[in-house]
């Protein structure tokens, strides 16, 4: 699954026990823009990093996972459900924020080659 949306927060990343660590995020999701929703993700493990280079404000395309899952405490029977994403991208018309300001690659030189020697290149 995917949406687009702004992203609205970046929390930091939360060292939950030893071996288990994530990391949470806001994007506001205006399928209807006279009423945009402000969804909840969790990046978790070493998907927390996805967010480093991003910044509030930057129109972003996530993918994600919906996750369920039960707990019992007391007899009582309690669930769960998360958005975790495992990928980032700057929506379509953006730059990738891991490219950071990278020019586009130049064109390579035997393409711009002008000569006028009419030799085919093989």
């Amino acid at each position: 699954m995917n949406i687009v949306g702004k992203l609205i927060e970046i929390f930091e990343t939360q060292q939950i026990s030893d071996s288990f660590k994530k990391r949470e995020f806001v994007v506001e999701y205006a399928e209807n823009p006279q009423y945009p929703e402000l969804i909840k993700f969790e990046l978790i493990q070493d998907k927390c990093s996805l967010l480093d280079g991003y910044s509030k404000g930057n129109e972003i395309d996530v993918s994600f996972n919906l996750k369920g899952r039960k707990w019992s405490k007391d007899g009582k029977d309690m669930y769960f459900t998360t958005l975790q994403a495992w990928r980032l991208e700057l929506a379509k018309g953006g730059q990738d924020a891991s490219a950071g300001n990278a020019d586009v690659p130049a064109e390579p030189e035997w393409l711009s080659d002008t000569s006028d020697e009419g030799d085919l290149p093989f």
